[in-house]
């Protein structure tokens, strides 16, 4: 493993290896990072699941907002930000026992503002799970 997949992974234990919100995210897995992009796998557990037994839906927002904030990191930048904006289309469930990947890339970094989108799918057939759009304010430049 090279120094910088290292220290991305280090960056994703840290997140979860506090003892906050973030930790639900600790089923999370790094495949693969670029500059800034991230590919990231976890299973469906049962403590991922809503009542229907899929993927719940706030646990998915969490992680568009974390893996598109770990993409950011991977910038030459490297600045995290605060959450301007969040959105996230549901398109279809993630069952208990299925593997989810997660792709997050940068769209755009400016000054201030940096837009990214996270995409869900289902590892064994490719179906987009759910789509996120996440605008971070970087601070003044």
């Amino acid at each position: 493993m090279s120094g910088v997949t290292q220290n991305v992974g280090q960056m994703l234990k840290s997140m979860v290896n506090v003892r906050r919100f973030d930790r639900v995210l600790e089923k999370v897995t790094l495949v693969s990072h670029a500059p800034g992009r991230v590919v990231c796998e976890m299973k469906v557990e049962e403590e991922h699941a809503n009542v229907g037994g899929t993927l719940h839906g706030g646990l998915t927002a969490t992680i568009v907002d974390d893996i598109s904030t770990l993409a950011l990191l991977c910038t030459e930048r490297g600045v995290a930000g605060v959450s301007a904006n969040l959105d996230i289309t549901y398109m279809s469930p993630a069952k208990i026992g299925e593997d989810v990947v997660i792709t997050a890339y940068v769209l755009r970094q400016g000054k201030t503002l940096a837009f990214a989108s996270v995409d869900l799918t289902n590892k064994a057939t490719g179906k987009l799970i759910a789509q996120g759009r996440h605008i971070k304010y970087l601070g003044s430049g």
